[in-house]
């Protein structure tokens, strides 16, 4: 029997100035549709995949302290104000009948995955290179374990991302020699 042992490759990504340069766009073109907007941003804030995206429910969406918060992970992930602002519009213009915040055309189903990212594909954003550029930006910002625990990824994901992102984890003052 023939053992494959399974590789990943880095992936492309974008710098920080042109995730940044999609992040102002999406938060203020309203000539994407709204559910497009959202999703671009949710991936260029918090690197979420577009599987989990689809999903989330209106009880994704909450407010500790008076401040939005998105759960993604476990704590809750604060929701900066600009999108914020896009998410509540997104419910309020979704309606009050349905749990999803990307409501599908079927009644009680979220959007489908192909449309939303058909979608996105049509407004030009790069799905891909934008998650990873995110995800890497993250774990340079904070340990990969803490990003692995808050946005809901595996550690093994984030700690494979720190080292493409090429840091090291000797920044970090626990593993620091201390004499």
């Amino acid at each position: 029997m023939v053992v494959h042992q399974v590789t990943f490759k880095p992936g492309t990504t974008i710098t920080q100035q042109r995730r940044l340069e999609l992040l102002r766009h999406y938060l203020t073109d309203d000539a994407v549709a709204l559910p497009a907007r959202v999703a671009a941003v949710l991936i260029l804030l918090y690197a979420q995949p577009l599987s989990r995206i689809h999903r989330l429910t209106r009880d994704d969406l909450l407010t500790i302290d008076g401040t939005p918060h998105l759960r993604l992970g476990d704590p809750p992930s604060p929701l900066p104000n600009p999108a914020a602002h896009l998410l509540h519009r997104l419910v309020d213009e979704g309606g009050s009948g349905s749990q999803w915040l990307f409501p599908g055309r079927l009644p009680g189903q979220p959007v489908a995955y192909a449309t939303l990212h058909r979608r996105l594909r049509g407004s030009g954003f790069p799905l891909g290179e934008a998650r990873i550029s995110a995800l890497r930006q993250l774990v340079l910002q904070a340990p990969a374990p803490v990003i692995a625990d808050a946005l809901g990824f595996h550690q093994t994901t984030t700690t494979r991302q720190h080292a493409n992102a090429g840091a090291t984890w000797s920044r970090y003052p626990a593993n620091r020699n201390t004499q």
